[in-house]
C-alpha cells in the first residue's frame, strides 16, 4: 500500500532520531567500557609497581641495616683500624664471615665489598686488596654531594652499586661498604607474571634500572620530564606521559620516600585491545540488532502517528473541499474555516469561568503561577486593587463530621466551602476552595494592618464553627496565619495555617488558632517525657488478654501523652515511640493486628490526625482491644503452660534461693506478668505457693527423717530457725517440734 506524504515526513526523522540515539549510546558504551579497562588494568599495573617497591627496599634496608650493625661492634672497629694483612687469618676469616652472614640476609648474587678508609684495604668475595689514594678519594668525593645522607646509588655496567659510609652514627667516617647488584639478580627479583616493563629512575629522572621488554621504551626526556611532574604529586598515580610522534601514554608510577627511587610502568594498548576485543565485537551486534528494531519502530510509529491526521481528515471533510495532496496542509485550510466560531469558544470560556477562578486561587495558593499572571488574573475576574493591601490565609479542617447526608467528608467540605461564601463578603475575600481532601482555605484582604482585622477574622471563624454545630452537627478547627502583602507569600502563608492547625492536638476540637500567638512561644528544648510505668502496666494487660485492666490503664496513659506533650512535635514523636512499642510487643505475643493490610498505614493516619479523639479512637478500638481479643483466644492454654513451669521450677528448686524476679528473668517475662498469670490458674500468690510446698517438705522430713530443725530450716532456703518456726506455727499452730513429737506417738 502506497504511503501518504505524512508517513513520510515522520517516517524520515524518526529513522534518522534512532540511529542518532544507537551511535550516541553505543558511543558512550564504548568510551565508558574503555574507561573501565583501563582503570582496571591501571589498578593492577599500580599494585605491581608497589608490590615491586616494597619488595626491593625490603632488601636493600637488610643489607643497611646489616651493615649499619655490625659498624656498631667492637669487633668492626678493630678489624677497620688494623692493617689487614693475609698473616692477619683470625681477622681475615671473621671479616669473610660477616660480609657471607649479610649476604644471606640481602639479595641473592649479591657482591659485598668493604673498604677500610684507615688502613686503605678492601675485601670483597674471599680476594683482599690495597687501594690507592684516588681511589680512595674517588669514594669520599661520592658523598660531599649535599644531598647524600651516608648513602649512594650509583648505575654500573652490570647493574646498581649502594655505598654505604661506616660508622653510620659517627661524623668520622671510617670504612665503605659497597653492594654490587647485578642485572640478573634485579631482573630475578623485579620479574612479573604478566612481563610488564618496570623502570627505576633516581630522584634527578635518571635510569638507574629497566626490565628486558619488547614494548617500546622510555627516552630519557620522557624519564626526565616524569620525575619533573610527580614531585608535587601523591607517592603513586598515574600520568600522561607525551610521546615524540605527539600522542600520549599512560604511565603508573610510585615514589618511594626512603631513597627518592620512583618506579614507572607504561600501560600496554596492546593488552587494553585484547581486553576490549570482545566489547567491540559485542558492541557491533548489539548496535546491528537494535538498528533493525529501530527500523521497525520508526515504521510502526510513523503509522501510528499518521492514523491521526486520516482521522482528522476524516472529521473535517465537510468543512472544505481537499484540493492538496499534502494531509498537513489540507488540515490547516481545514482550521481557517473553524477559526468563524472563535465567538462561541468565548462564550463556552465564559461559562467556565468559576472553575477558572477556582484553578487560580489553587494556583496561588500552592505558589504555581507568576507575578504578572496574578495581576491579569485580579483583573480579568474582577477582584479590587489589592496591590496596597494585606492578605491573611485562613484554613479550615474538619474535627468530627457530623451524621446523615453530610457524615462524607468530601461532601462537608463543599458545604463548609459554601458556608464561607455566604458569610465573608467578596470584597475582603478571594475565592473559597477545597484545598485538598482535609482542607478548605481562603485568603482573606483587608485594606490594612489593624487590630480590628483580628477581631473580624475571629468573628468569621467563631461563626463558621457555630454554623457547623449546628447545622451539621460537626466540628471544625481554623487556622489563621501571619498578616502578609504580597499574594506570592500565599504558599508560606499557607504552611503557617497548617502550623496553627497543629495545636488541635493540645486545644481540643473547634479551636481558632493565629499562628502569631503560637510563633511568640517558647521555642526552647524541652525534656521528652514518656509514661514507662504506664506503658509496662498496660502492656501487661495486653498479655494477658484483661479488657479491664487495660481500659483502666490505657486512657490514664494516653492522657499522660497529652498532657507532657508541650508541643504537636512531641506527641507525634511519643506516638511513634508508642506504635513502635506496640509492634514489638505485637511481635513478641504472635499477634498479627498492626501486621494487617488495613493498619500497614498506622503511622501516616496518627501523624495525619489533629484530632485528639480521633487519636484515641485509632489506637483503642482499631488496635489495642483488637489485640486484646487476639489474646483473649489463646491465653488460657498459654497462662496454664506458663503458670505449670513456674510450680515445676518450685517443685525441683525449692531448696534453692527462688523468687519472681529470678524466674522472670529466667522465662523472659516481667515479674508482674508472671504473678498475674500464676495467682488467676492456681488462686494464690507465688510466694504462698512457695512458702507452702516448703512447708510441705518440711511436714515430711520432720516425719520421715532425724533431721535437725536447724538443718530444715537452711535446706529450705530460711534466713534462721526462728522464720521457719513461725511460718511453720502459723500455718500448723504448731512448732515444728510439737509437729514431729505428735506424729510420732
Amino acid at each position: 500500500m502506497r504511503k501518504s506524504k505524512t508517513f513520510t515526513n515522520i517516517f524520515v526523522p524518526v529513522l534518522l532520531l534512532s540511529i542518532g540515539i544507537v551511535v550516541a549510546f553505543g558511543s558512550y558504551i564504548y568510551v565508558s567500557t574503555t574507561k573501565s579497562v583501563i582503570e582496571r588494568v591501571g589498578e593492577g599495573r599500580q599494585s605491581l609497581i608497589m608490590q615491586v617497591r616494597n619488595t626491593l627496599e625490603q632488601k636493600i634496608q637488610t643489607i643497611e641495616y646489616a651493615f649499619a650493625t655490625y659498624s656498631t661492634t667492637p669487633s668492626f672497629r678493630t678489624v677497620i683500624n688494623s692493617p689487614l694483612t693475609g698473616q692477619d687469618y683470625e681477622a681475615y676469616r671473621e671479616l669473610n664471615s660477616q660480609l657471607g652472614y649479610i649476604s644471606t640476609m640481602g639479595l641473592d648474587g649479591v657482591q659485598y665489598t668493604l673498604v677500610s678508609l684507615r688502613q686503605n684495604w678492601s675485601l670483597s668475595n674471599g680476594s683482599l686488596t690495597r687501594i690507592t689514594d684516588d681511589e680512595k678519594q674517588e669514594m669520599q668525593d661520592l658523598f660531599a654531594d649535599p644531598d647524600g645522607n651516608g648513602l649512594y646509588w650509583s648505575k654500573t655496567q652490570d647493574g646498581l652499586r649502594l655505598l654505604h659510609t661506616l660508622p653510620v652514627y659517627s661524623k668520622e667516617k671510617q670504612a665503605i661498604a659497597m653492594s654490587d647488584i647485578s642485572l640478573r639478580t634485579l631482573n630475578q627479583s623485579l620479574q612479573t607474571p604478566s612481563g610488564a616493563a618496570i623502570y627505576i629512575l633516581n630522584k634527578k629522572g635518571e635510569l638507574l634500572y629497566a626490565t628486558p621488554t619488547d614494548q617500546k621504551t622510555m627516552s630519557s626526556e620522557q624519564m626526565s620530564w616524569l620525575s619533573k611532574q610527580i614531585v608535587s604529586e601523591p607517592l603513586t598515580g598515574k600520568m600522561e606521559i607525551p610521546d615524540e610522534s605527539g600522542d600520549t601514554r599512560i604511565g603508573l608510577y610510585a615514589r618511594s620516600t626512603y631513597n627518592g627511587w620512583t618506579y614507572v610502568t607504561l600501560l600496554d594498548q596492546k593488552e587494553i585491545s585484547q581486553a576490549l576485543s570482545t566489547t567491540r565485537i559485542g558492541l557491533i551486534v548489539m548496535a546491528v540488532v537494535i538498528m533493525g528494531l529501530m527500523v521497525v519502530l520508526a515504521y510502526i510509529i510513523s503509522l501510528h502517528l499518521a492514523k491521526p491526521f486520516r482521522k482528522i481528515q476524516h472529521s473535517l471533510g465537510g468543512h472544505t473541499e481537499r484540493t492538496v495532496k499534502d494531509e498537513v496542509d489540507w488540515i490547516i485550510q481545514s482550521i481557517h474555516s473553524i477559526v468563524s466560531e472563535k465567538e462561541h469558544l468565548e462564550q463556552l470560556i465564559h461559562l467556565e469561568k468559576p472553575k477558572l477562578e477556582t484553578q487560580f486561587v489553587l494556583n496561588v495558593l500552592q505558589n504555581r503561577i507568576t507575578r504578572e499572571e496574578i495581576i491579569n488574573n485580579l483583573e480579568r475576574f474582577a477582584y479590587l486593587n489589592t496591590s496596597d493591601g494585606v492578605f491573611a490565609t485562613m484554613l479550615i479542617q474538619i474535627d468530627r463530621c457530623g451524621e446523615g447526608p453530610l457524615s462524607d467528608r468530601d461532601t462537608l467540605l463543599l458545604t463548609v466551602n459554601q458556608l464561607v461564601q455566604e458569610i465573608i463578603p467578596p470584597s475582603q475575600r478571594l475565592l473559597p476552595v477545597v484545598l485538598n481532601d482535609r482542607t478548605q482555605a481562603t485568603v482573606l484582604f483587608f485594606e490594612s494592618e489593624s487590630p480590628q482585622m483580628r477581631e473580624v477574622i475571629m468573628r468569621y471563624a467563631k461563626k463558621i464553627i457555630m454554623l457547623s454545630r449546628e447545622y451539621w452537627s460537626a466540628s471544625v478547627s481554623v487556622g489563621i496565619s501571619a498578616p502578609y502583602e504580597d499574594l506570592m507569600n500565599t504558599r508560606e502563608a499557607c504552611d503557617m495555617s497548617l502550623e496553627a492547625l497543629y495545636q488541635r492536638l493540645k486545644l481540643g476540637k473547634e479551636s481558632i488558632v493565629f499562628y502569631e500567638d503560637i510563633s511568640r512561644g517558647s521555642s526552647g528544648p524541652t525534656l521528652l517525657h514518656y509514661p514507662t510505668e504506664l506503658e509496662t502496666r498496660l502492656f501487661d494487660a495486653i498479655r494477658l488478654g484483661d479488657r479491664e485492666e487495660v481500659s483502666r490503664t490505657l486512657y490514664p496513659l494516653l492522657a499522660d501523652m497529652m498532657k507532657h506533650s508541650p508541643n504537636p512535635m512531641n506527641l507525634e514523636i511519643t506516638l511513634i515511640r508508642f506504635v513502635n512499642n506496640l509492634i514489638q510487643l505485637e511481635q513478641l505475643i504472635g499477634a498479627d493486628v498492626l501486621l494487617t493490610q488495613y493498619n500497614s498505614t498506622l503511622y501516616h493516619r496518627l501523624l495525619n490526625t489533629l484530632n485528639p479523639e480521633e487519636i484515641e479512637h485509632i489506637l483503642v478500638h482499631e488496635v489495642i482491644y483488637p489485640m486484646v481479643e487476639s489474646m483473649q483466644e489463646r491465653a488460657n492454654q498459654q497462662f496454664r503452660t506458663i503458670a505449670d513451669r513456674m510450680a515445676s521450677i518450685v517443685r525441683t528448686e525449692y531448696d534453692q534461693d527462688l523468687s519472681l524476679e529470678l524466674i522472670s528473668e529466667r522465662l523472659h517475662y516481667t515479674p508482674n506478668y508472671l504473678s498475674s498469670i500464676f495467682r488467676k490458674e492456681y488462686s494464690m500468690t507465688f510466694s504462698e505457693y512457695l512458702m507452702n510446698f516448703r512447708l510441705d517438705v518440711a511436714r515430711k522430713w520432720l516425719v520421715d527423717t532425724n533431721m535437725p530443725i536447724k538443718d530444715i530450716a537452711e535446706r529450705l532456703g530460711y534466713q534462721n530457725s526462728q522464720n521457719f518456726i513461725r511460718s511453720f506455727r502459723k500455718k500448723e499452730n504448731l512448732t515444728p517440734g510439737a509437729y514431729r513429737r505428735m506424729r510420732m506417738d
